[in-house]
């Protein structure tokens, strides 16, 4: 049925192109990942609703992925969903923290574009931090930045 009235044919018209608009804006689930801000903690990650990245498995070992130099502070049975999902009691030991926040980190680096370290650098800065506690607690600090600011 055609619309004979002008004014009735232009508030339909706004109508549309403004919801039209409203929902360019909503955000829309991408091809793997659906994501909005805090998405990037390890408290998002261990609980796994979304899909980790390919490259490193939840149930390689922290010593796997991050080398043997990690055998020195970590159980060598360790995995990275375990790394992830560790909770506050054990975030009071400086290393734990920067275990806990570089897997993120690590899982930030392939899963998403225009995080701030490439997968290589969180595996060396993770290596380098193991030598004291003040670096250890420094590195921990910057990668928790970077996956709470991480969008």
């Amino acid at each position: 049925m055609p619309i004979n009235n002008p004014i009735l044919l232009l508030t339909s018209i706004i109508f549309l192109a403004a919801s039209s608009m409203a929902a360019a804006h909503e955000p829309r689930p991408g091809f793997l990942y659906t994501r909005s801000r805090g998405t990037c903690t390890p408290q998002y990650w261990s609980s796994r609703r979304e899909s980790w990245p390919k490259m490193v498995p939840h149930k390689s070992t922290v010593s796997n992925v991050f080398g043997s130099q990690a055998l020195e502070r970590f159980r060598p049975d360790l995995t990275l969903l375990e790394a992830a999902a560790r909770n506050e009691a054990d975030s009071q030991n400086v290393f734990a923290r920067l275990l806990k926040e570089s897997t993120a980190a690590l899982l930030n680096s392939y899963a998403r574009k225009g995080y701030p370290y490439a997968a290589w650098e969180v595996k060396t800065l993770l290596i380098q931090a193991l030598v004291s506690d003040a670096a250890a607690a420094a590195l921990a600090e910057r990668f928790l930045q970077a996956n709470h600011n991480c969008a």
